[in-house]
């Protein structure tokens, strides 16, 4: 979920076609065509590195879904555009694959700045729309009745599993004050203020609250704040590489907090090296681990790694979990099409739990899942899952290790 420098804009759609099949592009419904699937992704831009990551994860589902036979006997076909992670180039994007194209199906892009804007043309079409990474609350708010969140929890719950256990530690041993740096994202912001809240509740002091803009690559006063008010944790509402700039500074100040909570960046494969390899102790939720015993998951990983040559990370499963979501719809419906198949599918979804790589799955009636996600902790040189106690691989390290 990185939000590096803006990349080159490419002007034309990637249209990706896994089949082989021919044809134009559009649905027809029936017969050997295949099922088309739009997409559009933030290929290019503020959003590009975990966009490309969605994208291997909807190219994998494709791909082991075709090798099986595909959905009701026909083949899946992602057709891909890239909306250089822009608001008002996801709309057009959408407008283009459901009036146009006339796609079959529509499935979500990355980020909840592009997935709303996304989800509301969607609905003004009548469509199902699964999508892998729109988790801020404002997305559940919007009144959307065909939006379904494809991930164990929303960013206000990704540490839940965190703030019980903080506030369950002896009072002596108890966090007294909490810094946070958070983008000014939904997301990011979701993440850090739903541990915020949480912790304030329970007595944790905040010392220090800081929102940023996407853009920032300088945090050296940012960072000194939080240094100088000597926070006992400091929590950062962060995609990647603001992440990992943050953490930086944090480091040359010697700033030396007893837990560092940071939201995607340090499940990313870059992190370690990013920040020096000084990675012991620090947290990240994530609602997704390669170890999870989920039959699908076990597959997913075997097959996911022999096609692009190395494991799935969190945006790789998100997206391969929304694929897992509408093709038990589909199956169960036995349709894939505009029009009234669309409705069917959303009914299905709103009365029926579904099996996935994060586990299983069901949704309210705002389309948000009903769980949490997991804490990840660097701990002898690797992430693990710390909590909850049921899914640990390793202890729970607090305070942690200097940096």
């Amino acid at each position: 979920m990185t939000r590096t420098r803006w990349a080159t804009a490419f002007g034309a759609a990637v249209a990706l076609a896994l089949t082989g099949c021919s044809g134009d592009g559009g649905g027809s419904g029936s017969g050997d065509d295949p099922i088309v699937v739009g997409i559009s992704l933030p290929l290019t831009g503020d959003f590009s590195e975990p966009g490309k990551g969605v994208q291997r994860g909807y190219e994998a589902w494709a791909k082991i879904t075709n090798d099986k036979g595909g959905l009701l006997g026909r083949q899946i076909e992602l057709k891909i555009l890239d909306d250089q992670s822009n608001a008002d180039r996801v709309v057009a994007d959408y407008e283009q694959l459901i009036g146009k194209d006339s796609v079959d199906i529509v499935v979500g892009p990355f980020s909840t700045r592009l997935v709303v804007p996304a989800a509301r043309v969607a609905e003004e079409y009548g469509m199902l729309f699964v999508e892998p990474a729109g988790a801020a609350k404002e997305v559940f708010e919007q009144g959307f009745k065909n939006l379904f969140y494809a991930a164990p929890a929303v960013a206000d719950d990704h540490y839940n599993h965190l703030a019980e256990y903080l506030l369950a530690l002896p009072a002596d041993q108890r966090p007294k004050t909490a810094a946070y740096a958070a983008m000014d994202d939904p997301f990011a912001q979701g993440t850090a203020y739903g541990l915020k809240a949480k912790l304030e509740a329970g007595g944790v002091r905040t010392v220090v609250n800081e929102v940023y803009p996407p853009n920032t690559t300088d945090f050296g006063s940012i960072a000194a704040k939080i240094a100088s008010a000597r926070a006992d944790i400091v929590v950062g509402g962060s995609q990647y590489q603001d992440g990992v700039n943050l953490i930086v500074a944090l480091q040359q100040l010697n700033y030396q907090p007893k837990l560092a909570a940071f939201s995607t960046a340090p499940t990313n494969p870059e992190f370690a090296a990013a920040i020096g390899n000084k990675t012991e102790g620090i947290l990240s939720p994530t609602g997704y681990t390669q170890k999870a015993p989920y039959p699908s998951n076990v597959e997913f990983v075997e097959k996911y790694t022999a096609q692009f040559g190395s494991p799935p990370e969190e945006d790789e499963a998100n997206a391969y979990t929304t694929g897992q979501v509408v093709a038990a719809a589909v199956t169960a419906v036995g349709c894939a099409e505009q029009g009234e198949c669309q409705k069917k599918l959303v009914d299905w979804l709103h009365s029926n739990k579904v099996d996935t790589v994060v586990g299983p799955l069901t949704w309210d009636a705002t389309g948000k899942p009903q769980g949490a996600h997991m804490i990840q902790q660097w701990v002898g040189g690797q992430i693990q899952i710390v909590l909850p106690a049921e899914a640990k691989e390793a202890e729970f390290v607090y305070p942690k290790p200097a940096w």
